[in-house]
């Protein structure tokens, strides 16, 4: 399993890599989005449904709010200590690693969450960037 224990630094990070591809790109992708558009409409509705995702993505970090979450630094410390046994536990149990796997994905969100705070407004500011440059290449 890829290491996942801090989905939010990763999330920032590609959003990052992401925008900087466009912000190199942009006006190279216009042109070729706008000449495509004719022939492949598709295109278009492709980047209308990544502009959508990019949204709904905006809306569901926006909505977290780990500020009104009371223990929130018992649980960050109980699902780190439960992946430690769990990543020890799966050489044991090789029938068991899709299963494990999954409980590894659920706590590495919940572990990364009290860090999150900190990376909210860059992860948000990178995704409003985003949605300004998909909009304006299938402009």
């Amino acid at each position: 399993m890829s290491d996942t224990s801090n989905l939010y630094q990763q999330l920032k990070e590609a959003l990052n890599t992401f925008k900087t591809f466009l912000d190199s790109e942009r006006d190279t992708l216009h042109t070729a989005v706008s000449t495509l558009k004719p022939i492949v409409p598709q295109v278009g509705d492709l980047l209308g449904k990544l502009i959508d995702l990019m949204g709904q993505l905006k809306t569901a970090v926006n909505n977290i709010d780990v500020n009104s979450i009371p223990g929130l630094d018992k649980v960050s410390q109980f699902t780190g200590s439960a992946t430690t046994l769990l990543q020890t536990a799966e050489g044991l149990l090789p029938s068991a690693k899709a299963a494990i796997d999954d409980v590894l994905s659920v706590a590495s969100v919940v572990t990364g969450l009290p860090s999150f705070t900190t990376l909210k407004a860059d992860i948000l500011g990178l995704l409003d960037a985003v949605i300004a440059d998909l909009t304006a290449i299938n402009a």
